[in-house]
């Protein structure tokens, strides 16, 4: 069917919901939508949303406010859809506080959209589907296209962990592990489309055990793969950090060696209260192991401050920790309740002015953790594949093998190819390069 239509599509938070996009894209395509540069040339917007942030729900219904007047412009000729975690968790106060939304669906049911836009124009009201199906999405998507030569792959979703503060359980469900074979089948597809790099994604990826198979195995699969050049894979727990899957880290040239390990915490009492399974000296005896098997192996993680009852001496321990592990990049964040969640109603919540300054503390420390990584770089030979245009005539962007971005100026000819590039300039939150050499990836 020819693209008739036009869909836009608002993501936030993690590269799952990027992953979750595309393939509503991809199930939306045979009714005729094609992409759409704004909410006001589209016929349906997407909000594919994320629970995780500090008032997610709000910055929600914030830009709904906005939509309801671009659909009062179009005389109600504009679809919205509000997708993912927060329509997963307030799908009925969506529909209460914006009766303009047609439909709102959780991030297990997206492969029935069609129905939805179909039952939407039939009933001429909003159509709620937050329910978890019995049979996997994955089942009924389409193959995925490939948009460039760096892809995502979904593996695992959902978790049963149970973090105390965490609310995926609750919106993604439990733990479920794609079969191997569909897999590997659609890496191959997205191989001969172009993608030499794949990353795995999964709310839990290291607890991938599909067929009883380990994810050290899926990942020496990925790289058997001809045309992939590249893995990586987000988000692992310390708890499913098995020792396959680091003898993999110093076995599979292709696997990236940087590593997203979150710790949330480097206080015991903070993890055991945030239910993290482990303690700081199983977090250390990981991070050992890990560059034993390879050296060159750069770590990133995540940190929430001021969590319940967190103390003076808790933070330090924090910071200690990220003294004795070295982190090149970080996500770190205020601690905020999410209903429903068992923190939400422990004792002793933190100031929030103690919230504030112990995160500025933990992001200057982080931060010049960052800064003497990359200056490290400097003058170092590094792979990276030009994926995205830069702001300059010519330029192009890419990542190096730690996830840095890395500018290079006057290669349009060698957009989506793999070369070596010489660090010749540090940035804040860049890298410039030089290309030394260049190999083309695929036709």
């Amino acid at each position: 069917m020819a693209l008739t239509k036009k869909l836009f599509v608002k993501t936030y938070g993690c590269q799952m919901n990027v992953y979750d996009s595309a393939r509503m894209a991809d199930v939306l395509a045979p009714l005729g939508y094609g992409p759409g540069e704004t909410p006001e040339d589209a016929d349906m917007v997407i909000l594919n949303t994320c629970h995780i942030r500090e008032k997610a729900s709000e910055k929600v219904f914030s830009e709904l406010g906005r939509l309801r007047q671009i659909k009062a412009d179009k005389d109600g000729g504009l679809i919205i859809a509000v997708a993912g975690c927060v329509a997963q968790a307030e799908g009925e106060e969506i529909l209460r506080r914006a009766p303009f939304v047609d439909i709102v669906l959780g991030p297990q049911t997206y492969h029935r959209l069609p129905e939805m836009v179909a039952q939407a124009a039939r009933a001429g009201g909003a159509v709620l589907d937050t329910e978890f199906p019995i049979e996997p999405k994955f089942d009924f998507l389409p193959d995925a296209r490939a948009d460039g030569p760096a892809a995502f792959l979904s593996v695992q979703e959902g978790c049963d962990k149970f973090c105390t503060f965490c609310v995926v359980p609750y919106t993604r469900g439990g733990e479920y592990s794609r079969p191997a074979p569909a897999i590997l089948a659609e890496a191959r597809k997205l191989a001969d489309q172009g993608v030499v790099e794949i990353t795995l994604l999964g709310q839990n990826v290291n607890g991938w055990h599909g067929d009883g198979k380990s994810f050290g195995w899926l990942i020496r699969q990925v790289a058997k793969i001809d045309g992939i050049e590249r893995i990586r894979f987000t988000t692992s727990h310390p708890r499913d950090m098995d020792d396959d899957l680091i003898a993999a880290h110093g076995e599979v040239s292709k696997l990236m060696p940087f590593l997203h390990l979150p710790v949330q915490a480097g206080s015991n009492r903070m993890l055991e209260a945030m239910n993290r399974r482990h303690d700081r000296d199983f977090y250390f005896g990981l991070v050992e192991k890990l560059r034993a098997a390879r050296p060159d192996l750069a770590l990133s993680s995540d940190f929430i401050v001021g969590f319940p009852g967190e103390t003076d001496a808790d933070f330090a321990d924090t910071l200690d920790l990220v003294r004795q592990v070295g982190f090149v990049q970080t996500y770190s964040f205020k601690y905020s309740s999410r209903p429903g969640t068992p923190a939400a109603g422990m004792p002793h919540q933190v100031d929030e002015a103690v919230k504030e300054a112990r995160l500025a503390e933990l992001m200057d420390l982080l931060q010049d953790q960052t800064n003497r990584f990359n200056a490290h770089c400097l003058g170092l030979e590094m792979a990276v594949v030009l994926d995205r245009v830069g702001k300059h005539p010519g330029q192009m962007i890419g990542r190096s093998p730690y996830m840095q971005p890395v500018h290079v100026d006057n290669v349009a000819h060698l957009a989506g190819k793999l070369v070596n590039v010489r660090i010749s300039e540090i940035h804040p939150r860049s890298l410039r390069g030089e290309v030394i050499h260049s190999e083309r990836i695929r036709a």
